[in-house]
């Protein structure tokens, strides 16, 4: 290997990156087939997370990971709360999550959501989407406080499933529905292993990057580098939708036809690393909305304060 060669791998600054492995991956993926991430000298290590955000949170805490993609709501609450071992540094989807409601594919007394008053509503982790949009929904619905009996603890969307049908092992961990994002959901109600009762959507953008406050501190300018090669791999994306749905197909366990529909209605952050968190639409809306159901219930005062800190504007 030459010198130059060498030298350059010795200058590149390698980052943990965790991520949800659903479809809205896919430009973190195009950024590294196409070498958008060499080109700022960044090398990424990959760790997939299907268990959400929760975990993903875990693993930013025990600085098993340096960055982590995903849910809005998750890591606002999380920083809301206090946390202070990370940053929101990107949005990354500007477009609402639309999370799709479901139960058991036998559950002929839950057909609407505002069946779901009262009843066990499953989750990934405590904290994580799927546990803050059911107060969500409690409170779009009105439902009587306390919206729900419950939330059983189900590690990820196999469980989840399992769960709403009793079939999963531990009967504490049986629920009566739970929420996952509607494409990955829509393979599942197509076999009829599960039954759709509803939709809700985030009211705010919905994907978020996030990294540890030790490195957004001590080497933004990497940071920056990685959030520049991902919104290359952004423009990649909008620029080659086919190689996209073939990438969605081929890798991530969607149907062609699902990863089309799901294309046109998904829209990623094209000004990722050129403007900073939109403090109104993603800390305080969220926020207020997180305050509203009840997620969050420190002061206001002591809520902006938090956030302030932990939103960084590194652009």
């Amino acid at each position: 290997m030459s010198s130059p060669i060498r030298q350059f791998i010795r200058n590149m600054t390698t980052l943990r990156v965790a991520y949800v492995p659903e479809h809205f991956s896919t430009p973190l993926f195009f950024a590294k087939e196409h070498k958008f991430y060499d080109e700022h000298n960044i090398k990424v290590e990959f760790l997939p997370v299907p268990e959400g955000t929760g975990r993903l949170i875990q693993l930013l805490n025990n600085n098993e990971t340096d960055i982590a993609v995903g849910l809005t709501e998750g890591f606002i609450a999380d920083i809301a709360k206090g946390n202070e071992k990370y940053k929101a540094v990107g949005t990354y989807v500007k477009s609402p999550l639309r999370w799709s409601v479901s139960t058991g594919s036998d559950r002929n007394d839950i057909n609407k959501l505002e069946d779901l008053a009262g009843k066990r509503i499953g989750v990934s982790r405590i904290g994580s989407g799927s546990y803050i949009m059911s107060f969500v929904l409690g409170l779009q619905h009105k439902f009587p406080e306390p919206f729900f009996h419950g939330h059983p603890v189900c590690s990820n969307f196999a469980n989840l499933r399992a769960s709403v049908n009793h079939t999963i092992s531990d009967p504490d961990q049986y629920s009566d529905a739970f929420m996952w994002e509607h494409f990955t959901s829509k393979k599942y109600y197509d076999n009829g292993e599960i039954k759709k009762i509803g939709d809700i959507y985030t009211p705010w953008p919905s994907w978020m990057i996030t990294a540890r406050s030790e490195i957004v501190n001590s080497d933004s300018k990497a940071i920056v580098g990685f959030l520049k090669a991902v919104r290359e791999g952004i423009l990649h994306f909008q620029a080659n939708h086919s190689e996209a749905t073939e990438f969605i197909a081929s890798n991530l366990d969607y149907s062609k036809e699902d990863a089309t529909s799901w294309i046109d209605t998904v829209t990623f952050n094209d000004k990722l690393s050129q403007e900073g968190v939109d403090w109104t639409s993603v800390a305080q809306n969220t926020a207020s909305v997180l305050q509203t159901a009840g997620v969050l219930t420190d002061d206001s005062s002591v809520i902006e304060a938090r956030l302030k800190n932990g939103v960084d504007y590194l652009v």
